[in-house]
C-alpha cells in the first residue's frame, strides 16, 4: 500500500508510520512541525523513519491548500489517514483559530484532494470528546453527539458530517475513528499522563481535576495502531440495512462511511491511573485536588464491539503494562536531553 500520514511527526501519527514502513508499505509523511508542543519532540519521533527509502517526508501545513494539492499530485497515494489536528480540549478555550485552520480548513482540503486523486480509503480521527453531554455509558457508534461542550469536539463533528457529505456526493469511502484517552512511548506533553510524569519527576505538584473523581477509557497506542492497521484496506460500503426513515448514526445507506470507536473499553479511575504511573517511576505525586475544568466531562467508556466485529481488534495492553512502557521510554529521552 502506498499510504498518506498526516500528522506524521505526532504521537499516533508517527507510530502509524513507523509500523507501515515496517510492515513494508510506502508512507507519504506530511507535518508541519508546529510549536504547539516541543518541536525538538517531533524531530525526534522523525528521526525512528528518516532514512527508509519507502518513506517520504513532506513539511506541509494541510490548511495550505497548494501545498497540499502539489503533495498529492506528486505521491498519487492509494490511502489516506488524517491525524493531522489541532488537538486538546482545554487549548480550545485559549486559541479558537487554530482550531478552525486547522480541523476545519485543513480538512477539508484532504477531502478535497482525496476526491481529485481517486483515493480508495480515507481514515480520518475524530474524538471520544464528541459525546459531550451524553452520560449514558458505555457509548456507542448510535448514541447522539449533538451537545459538543467545547470546540475541539464540536469542530470533530463537523470533520464527521464533512466527511460523509463527501462520501455521498463523490463515493469517497470514509472511516472515522473516535480515540479514546491515547496514551504511551512518545506521546504529547500537553496530555495529563506526560504532564504527570514530568511535575513527578521535577518534585513539582501535579493537578488533578475533579478532585480525581473521574473515569477514562485509556488506550495504549500500540492498541490503536492495530485498529487502524485492520481498517486501512477495509473501505466501507454503504448499509443496505440503514433506514432513513429512522436513521442510525455512525454508519450510512446512502454514503460509503462508517464510524467506529477505537478504544480499551475498560476504564480506568483517574486516582488508579496515578497510582500505576508512580509505581513505574518509583516516585510519589504531590496533589493538587482542583474542581471540574470548563470542557471537561466526568467519565468516558468505549463500546468498541462493532469495531471488533469488523476487524477482529482487541486491545491487549493493561494501564500497567502501557504505562510502564511509557515510563521507560520517558526516562530514556529525557536522560538525552
Amino acid at each position: 500500500m502506498k499510504v498518506l500520514v498526516t500528522g506524521s511527526a505526532g504521537f499516533i501519527g508517527n507510530h502509524l508510520a513507523k509500523r507501515l514502513l515496517d510492515d513494508g508499505h510506502d508512507v507519504v509523511g506530511i507535518d508541519n512541525l508546529n510549536a504547539y508542543y516541543d518541536p525538538a519532540l517531533k524531530q525526534a519521533r522523525l528521526d525512528r523513519i528518516r532514512g527508509q527509502a519507502s518513506f517520504h517526508e513532506e513539511c506541509i501545513d494541510i490548511s495550505d491548500e497548494a501545498a497540499l494539492s502539489a503533495c498529492f499530485a506528486a505521491h498519487e497515494p492509494e490511502y489516506v489517514v488524517n491525524l493531522a489536528a489541532q488537538a486538546g480540549v482545554r487549548y480550545s478555550l485559549e486559541s479558537p483559530a487554530s482550531y478552525v485552520q486547522s480541523n476545519l480548513v485543513g480538512f477539508a482540503n484532504i477531502l478535497e484532494n482525496c476526491r481529485q486523486h481517486n483515493v480508495k480509503h480515507l481514515v480520518f480521527a475524530s474524538t471520544s470528546s464528541i459525546y459531550g453531554a451524553n452520560r449514558k455509558l458505555p457509548y456507542t457508534e448510535k448514541d447522539t453527539t449533538d451537545h459538543q461542550v467545547n470546540l475541539y469536539s464540536a469542530s470533530k463533528k463537523a470533520n464527521e458530517a464533512m466527511a460523509h457529505a463527501y462520501a455521498h456526493l463523490f463515493d469517497i469511502p470514509s472511516t472515522g475513528l473516535r480515540f479514546f484517552t491515547v496514551y504511551g512511548d512518545w506521546g504529547r506533553p500537553d496530555m495529563a499522563f506526560f504532564k504527570f510524569a514530568d511535575a513527578i519527576m521535577k518534585n513539582r505538584p501535579i493537578d488533578v481535576y475533579n478532585r480525581g473523581e473521574m473515569t477514562r477509557d485509556f488506550t495504549y497506542v500500540g492498541d490503536i495502531v492495530e485498529g487502524i492497521m485492520h481498517l486501512i484496506p477495509m473501505p466501507p460500503k454503504p448499509d443496505s440495512s440503514w433506514d432513513a426513515r429512522a436513521p442510525e448514526l455512525g454508519r450510512s445507506g446512502v454514503a460509503p462511511y462508517k464510524i467506529y470507536n477505537i478504544g480499551c473499553g475498560k476504564p480506568v479511575t483517574l486516582m488508579r491511573y496515578i497510582e500505576v504511573l508512580e509505581a513505574c517511576l518509583g516516585r510519589v505525586a504531590k496533589k493538587n485536588l482542583m474542581p471540574m475544568q470548563p470542557g471537561d466531562v466526568k467519565d468516558t467508556c468505549a463500546d468498541v464491539s462493532e469495531l471488533a466485529t469488523a476487524t477482529g481488534y482487541a486491545p491487549v495492553t493493561s494501564v500497567e503494562e502501557g504505562m510502564a512502557k511509557f515510563a521507560k521510554w520517558y526516562a530514556s529521552y529525557y536522560s538525552k536531553t
